[in-house]
């Protein structure tokens, strides 16, 4: 049974950068669309983006900033987190896209704020 470990996480200024991983336990990438979730403090769950083989889609909310890649050869996908905003503060998951309730993780807490 595949599992999902988010990490990458942490406090940042606005502006600032990060890169989240999502490690899979086994390969899954070729199989499954892949994409990055967040949910904020009183908000849906929401798409940020999302990737299967090189095509990538993205919310309007964080294109341009960010950037979904995969490295299929160590099961990960990232999500490169540029010009964060304090509206981007959530918890972000990876899963399939559309999700596959068995898979998801605890996620990764980020923050952006001054």
């Amino acid at each position: 049974q595949v599992q999902l470990a988010e990490s990458g996480g942490g406090l940042v200024q606005p502006g600032g950068s990060l890169r989240l991983s999502c490690a899979a336990s086994r390969s899954i990438f070729s199989m499954y669309v892949m994409g990055w979730y967040r949910q904020a403090p009183g908000k849906k769950r929401e798409l940020v983006a999302r990737i299967i083989s090189a095509e990538t889609d993205y919310a309007d909310s964080v294109k341009g900033r960010f950037i979904i890649s995969g490295d299929n050869a160590k099961n990960t996908v990232y999500l490169q987190m540029n010009d964060l905003k304090p509206d981007d503060t959530a918890v972000y998951y990876c899963n399939t896209a559309p999700p596959q309730e068995r898979l998801w993780g605890q996620g990764t807490q980020v923050t952006v704020s001054s």
